[in-house]
């Protein structure tokens, strides 16, 4: 396996690492790093200028706001942020989505209207999938809307929508024709937030930051412009969504776990411990998943560069996924485990942690845990969201291995 970038390719990583030089702080490659406040402020600030020069959405084409690159280089780019340790963007529902949900299938009026102010961080957005009663199994949905006008009138509830709070479009699927085949009937709205019918209720997470709400709607209008891909075909849209979802960061996110581990490893050394045999085992089989992690990514990467062999990119993804959110957890355990009893004492400063998938998020309430208590907690959802461990065991097992498909219970 030919493990070497193309020329053209490391000609960019220079100019990327020649940017965040001159861009990150003084002193940052040496860990010395704004702490608390002056963390979120400065994670605001770059927030703005990622934004600003269209690195939010490096593959988005310039007249939309992004900057034009290739997936080799977008690819290129998050490696080198990951690399210089630079500040995580939360999981924008906008810029890794919607955004290029509608890039495929919006029609010119709703390229022009939604993907500007989605590049420049005007405008947040927050999935509206999940509902009380439909999770992983997301084609039993309830929330129904009806045409009435040139508007379609949505009543139903949501749950787990990340940005709820702060959203100012809603990209939610509901059912538009009941008498429909599960799969079918469904279509994919853009929902204004801010509108009268929509109440939002805020769910923390345990270390106290935002994180996840319920929505209610209650007569909300959506205009019949605003369905993406055409009424009833929001189920097709909604794959695509997820796919999105699910390939992103797929060869940078390995940087960060070696990050976290080396961090182990000096824990383990000051706490004395780092010659414990089941310590040095652990860590030692930490750093070989880390390397598979690596090469995960490049094969994601692969995949996603060569179109001949798309049939296979999302058992790959759900390879993938499976195995970095389990790994996620089992590292997290083995921070927690070398703290020994001091991982029971809240110590930090209430700032969470800046490890994969957790970006920076607002504080609600105060409470004060370090950062690898911070990452032991939110490494609980990683095998939940995007697609649980079951679900991507399934599509291993009936896409990779060829096993039969698992029982459907029959219609009542």
């Amino acid at each position: 396996m030919n493990l070497d970038y193309p020329p053209e390719a490391e000609a960019f990583r220079r100019e990327v690492q020649a940017w965040l030089a001159e861009h990150l702080p003084d002193g940052w490659a040496d860990g010395r790093r704004p702490q608390g406040d002056d963390w979120r402020a400065f994670c605001a600030e770059w927030d703005a200028r990622l934004h600003a020069e269209g690195w939010a959405v490096p593959t988005w084409p310039v007249e939309y706001g992004g900057r034009g690159l290739s997936v080799l280089q977008a690819a290129v780019f998050a490696e080198e942020l990951a690399r210089a340790g630079a500040p995580i963007q939360p999981p924008l529902g906008g810029e890794i989505l919607v955004g290029p949900t509608i890039l495929h299938w919006g029609d010119d009026a709703q390229k022009r209207r939604y993907l500007p102010p989605i590049a420049r961080g005007e405008e947040i957005w927050a999935q509206g999938f999940s509902e009380p009663g439909a999770g992983s199994d997301l084609a039993s949905l309830s929330t129904t809307a009806r045409v009435e006008g040139d508007e379609l009138v949505v009543d139903g509830h949501k749950i787990w929508t990340s940005q709820a709070q702060e959203a100012d479009f809603f990209f939610l699927l509901a059912r538009t024709d009941p008498g429909a085949e599960p799969h079918r009937g469904i279509s994919y709205l853009l929902v204004p937030a801010r509108q009268p019918g929509i109440e939002v209720r805020g769910i923390a997470q345990p270390d106290g930051t935002a994180g996840f709400a319920e929505v209610l709607l209650a007569g909300a209008r959506c205009p019949l412009d605003a369905v993406l891909g055409g009424l009833h075909n929001g189920w097709q849209v909604a794959m695509s969504t997820l796919q999105f979802e699910r390939g992103t960061s797929a060869t940078s996110s390995w940087y960060r776990y070696d990050r976290d581990l080396a961090a182990i490893a000096r824990l383990a050394s000051a706490r004395g411990v780092e010659r414990d045999p089941t310590v040095r085992q652990r860590i030692a089989a930490a750093w070989v998943k880390v390397q598979v992690m690596r090469i995960q990514g490049l094969q994601v990467l692969t995949s996603a560069l060569r179109p001949e062999v798309a049939g296979a990119t999302r058992a790959l993804e759900a390879c993938t996924k499976l195995f970095w959110t389990e790994f996620q957890q089992e590292l997290t355990e083995l921070a927690i485990d070398v703290m020994g009893p001091e991982a029971m004492v809240l110590d930090g400063d209430g700032t969470p942690a800046v490890g994969v998938g957790l970006g920076h998020r607002p504080v609600v309430h105060h409470y004060p845990v370090g950062e690898m208590q911070s990452a032991f907690l939110f490494a609980r959802a990683g095998t939940i969201f995007g697609g649980t461990s079951e679900v991507q065991r399934n599509l291993v097992g009936e896409r990779v291995l060829g096993l039969p498909r698992e029982p459907r219970p029959p219609r009542s």
